[in-house]
């Protein structure tokens, strides 16, 4: 999330203020560049729009156990998320957990939903942890009492305008991230169809990923939600392999809004290797900028810097995945003018 080189040096900044100081240094901008994009220290933003305060909310819902050995894996999973939570200064929901004389836990999710601000720049977090169905049509999270469906839960959200982190652990959870994928959302889930509708083993190991320093790929002293998506499918991946059995869940990931997914076999550290067919996006970017838990110095960070930095760096995401469509000349003449925007974006702050 944090672009590791605040500011372009003196020597390559001044000189793109002249046409003829640009032509003697657009060679060493093009290694610059070149050498950056690399790197992969650009990445795409959780979103623009109003301004943030650093403080998202986590709405952790726990579905009905069925058996003790489940209940117990749901738990320690809320006990990682809190341990995250906590540490991320974020406000946290858990439902699910205890009886609650109210009413049922699927009209609280829908009032603690609606309780929400809709429109602010601060992250919704919502998980599911626990069991889904699938009946072919309709898919299902089993709460204690009436389930949620898919279609029910995108309704409820169909409002929301501020960054929205969907993670469904449970199985037969794909027919969620078809429903619910839109433009300023991520959303991950254990499975890849409704069909796979064994008990999934993701939703633990994601937990884990998000309080375990292995799982920061790209060592920036902060873990994204992408890197949590690659760590644990690495760890189910294993699961299935070592003990010798066919695996029953591959976890998807979308933050294009084009519901199609993207399995974590397609990345390489954080950068996709693969792309997907026709005009349809790489997926992963966006989900590599959200972090529930910062590092020292993106807590620094102004949220206006930030929100600046993000839709530049955004651009230049855009821009890299054209590249093969432009010519060299426009690809870096460009490249040149976002960058010096991002360098003085970072001036700005120092």
């Amino acid at each position: 999330m944090i672009c590791k080189f605040p500011r372009l040096p003196d020597c390559l900044a001044w000189p793109f203020y002249t046409v003829a100081a640009r032509n003697i240094f657009l060679p060493i901008l093009r290694l610059f560049a070149a050498l950056m994009l690399f790197a992969g220290l650009f990445t795409v933003p959780a979103g623009a729009g109003s301004a943030a305060t650093n403080q998202p909310t986590v709405i952790l819902v726990v579905g009905a156990a069925g058996e003790p050995d489940f209940s117990s894996n749901f738990v320690r999973q809320v006990e990682h998320w809190t341990n995250a939570c906590d540490r991320g200064h974020a406000k946290t929901i858990c439902l699910g957990l205890v009886d609650n004389p109210r009413g049922s836990d699927h009209d609280r999710l829908k009032e603690s939903l609606t309780s929400q601000p809709t429109e602010n720049g601060d992250p919704l977090w919502l998980v599911f942890i626990g069991h889904g169905t699938f009946d072919g049509k309709e898919a299902r999270f089993n709460l204690r009492g009436p389930d949620v469906t898919a279609a029910e839960l995108r309704d409820w959200l169909q409002p929301f305008r501020r960054p929205l982190v969907f993670i469904d652990t449970t199985s037969a959870s794909a027919p969620f991230l078809n429903q619910l994928s839109a433009t300023n959302r991520v959303i991950v889930t254990a499975t890849r169809s409704g069909n796979e509708q064994n008990f999934a083993r993701f939703g633990l190991c994601f937990a884990d990923a998000l309080v375990n320093g292995d799982s920061d790929l790209d060592k920036d002293g902060q873990t994204s939600v992408l890197e949590a998506f690659l760590s644990a499918s690495t760890h189910v991946a294993e699961f299935y392999k070592t003990g010798g059995r066919l695996a029953t869940e591959h976890a998807l990931i979308d933050d294009n809004g084009e519901g199609l997914g993207t399995p974590a076999d397609w990345f390489r550290g954080v950068r996709p290797i693969k792309k997907p067919e026709g005009s349809a996006a790489v997926d992963g970017a966006r989900a590599h900028q959200l972090h529930l838990v910062l590092s020292q110095a993106e807590q620094e960070l102004p949220a206006g810097i930030r929100t600046k930095r993000d839709a530049l760096e955004l651009s230049i995401a855009r821009l890299r995945e054209t590249k093969a469509q432009r010519s060299e000349e426009e690809y870096y003449r460009e490249l040149e003018t976002l960058l010096i925007q991002l360098q003085q974006v970072y001036g700005s702050n120092l």
